[in-house]
């Protein structure tokens, strides 16, 4: 039985508490390790060690940050193998994905932001014959970073690497469904001789972790992926306290297919969008809306490759679904497809568990599931399911798929289909998304924007805004 402990202060340790909560492996349905259950009083003993570390790291020359960085971005790469395994076995997902996205991802997150804040420049401004304006990047101080299950590491490293390249100190929350990633960076961090205090890992619960990094009056800014809800929870307590907030928050996507696309590119990219990762990543395109045209017809070939996906235990090298994250999920996702019965849907495919053998009897496997016949408004179309679940809906105009694509209280992503480049600049511009994807689905460059409008959160991630958000401006006026 593996026992996770906490990072602080530049050590591996204990909770105060001495409690430990059970972390279960997905893939089997079976305790694996032990997750410290740690609280207010851990908070505490990180945040302290972050306010005695930040007055050097502070100071220390951008380039000397940088090497760190960049060391600890070599040892993800040389321990890569192991750390994919681990994110498999913790989170459900194809060993193949982990190898092939998470871990990749978590390594370039990382290196990145340690070249980024070589070039991070700020604006100087000259009133002829006045005064000449510049403004100087400063780091806030203690970040807190909390973190989601679905992509751990990879989501994880997205907000510590730019908080520690401005030059602040971090104390961070990953999942406590799917920590052990984040354990196993706490010990590339030692290794990579991270300064005690710069980056301190907590682990636990939500409203005993989480909450008391929202509420420590010495946390100056909170950067958040995860559900809507919770976002709104985190809000409430720290928007009163004047902390800058950065929230990354759910999405229900659409996927906009025209008659005019490139067919079989759509087709083969739309069952990857709706089904990597179980569906579990905020960016999946769960509404997927078809002009009538070609409806039959690509419901059709959408249903057939759908229903061919291979769903197994995550080590399966034909494996194209693996597990989801939890037992409390999987329910949650079954109970959706109930009520999109409910709702008048008929499900073309999926719709049920799926029962492996031996070692896997007790995992939380489920087909791939779509479902049309359902109206734009009803509650499975309004709602984040958040799993192997996507509905079909045929559609005539462009304003009839705009305004049931705008009608979610949602706004992170969008897909575009057509080989109409003015079309595709029309609804580019006229869906509500932070980002939209035109005839390709998460093509990610890390310099451009990341978030979304409406219920999808407040605020942009990557690149140059990132380090925007991790620092202070502060202007300078010199008279001339």
């Amino acid at each position: 039985m593996i026992e996770i402990q906490n990072y602080i202060d530049g050590e591996l340790a204990a909770p105060v508490s001495g409690n430990y909560l059970e972390n279960i492996e997905p893939a089997k349905g079976e305790v694996y390790s032990k997750i410290p259950d740690s609280d207010k009083r851990d908070i505490e003993n990180a945040t302290a060690a972050a306010l005695r570390a930040f007055p050097v790291w502070s100071k220390t020359p951008a380039k000397e940050r940088s090497n760190i960085l960049m060391r600890i971005a070599e040892l993800i790469d040389q321990n890569s193998e192991m750390l994919a395994a681990a994110e498999s076995r913790d989170n459900g997902k194809p060993i193949k994905l982990a190898r092939s996205v998470d871990i990749p991802r978590a390594r370039d997150n990382f290196h990145f932001f340690a070249t980024g804040i070589l070039h991070f420049a700020s604006e100087a401004h000259e009133m002829e014959g006045v005064a000449i304006n510049y403004t100087r990047r400063q780091p806030i101080g203690v970040a807190g970073c909390i973190s989601p299950w679905n992509l751990p590491l990879y989501l994880f490293t997205w907000k510590i690497a730019p908080a520690l390249a401005a030059g602040n100190c971090v104390v961070a929350k990953p999942s406590e469904v799917t920590p052990m990633t984040a354990y196993l960076l706490s010990k590339i961090c030692i290794e990579a001789g991270l300064p005690a205090g710069v980056l301190n890992i907590v682990h636990g619960l939500g409203p005993k972790v989480g909450q008391a990094i929202s509420e420590h009056p010495h946390i100056k800014a909170i950067s958040f992926t995860g559900g809507t809800a919770t976002g709104k929870r985190i809000a409430q307590t720290a928007a009163p306290m004047f902390k800058k907030l950065s929230l990354e928050l759910g999405g229900k996507n659409p996927n906009i297919i025209f008659a005019d696309c490139d067919f079989e590119e759509a087709l083969k990219t739309t069952v990857r969008s709706s089904f990597a990762n179980q569906g579990q990543i905020c960016l999946c395109g769960s509404r997927i809306f078809i002009e009538r045209a070609i409806y039959e017809k690509f419901r059709d070939a959408f249903v057939d490759r759908v229903s061919r996906l291979k769903v197994s235990y995550p080590e399966d090298p034909d494996a194209k679904l693996g597990a989801v994250v939890s037992k409390s999920h999987f329910e949650k996702i079954l109970s959706y497809i109930d009520l999109a019965r409910e709702e008048g849907g008929h499900v073309l495919t999926g719709g049920e568990p799926v029962q492996l053998g031996g070692d896997y009897e007790h995992g939380y496997y489920l087909r791939p599931t779509v479902i049309e016949g359902l109206a734009h408004s009803c509650r499975t179309n309004q709602e984040e399911i958040f799993g192997p679940v996507v509905t079909l809906t045929p559609f005539d105009s462009e304003e009839e798929v705009l305004a049931m694509a705008n009608s979610v209280e949602y706004g992170l992503s969008a897909t575009i289909w057509t080989e109409n480049l003015r079309k595709a600049h029309r609804v580019a511009h006229k869906v509500e998304a932070g980002i939209v994807w035109v005839n390709c689905w998460l093509v990610r460059d890390l310099r451009t924007p990341f978030g979304g409008m409406k219920n999808s959160g407040v605020g942009r991630e990557g690149g140059f805004e990132a380090l925007r958000f991790f620092t202070e401006p502060k202007n300078v006026c010199i008279k001339l």
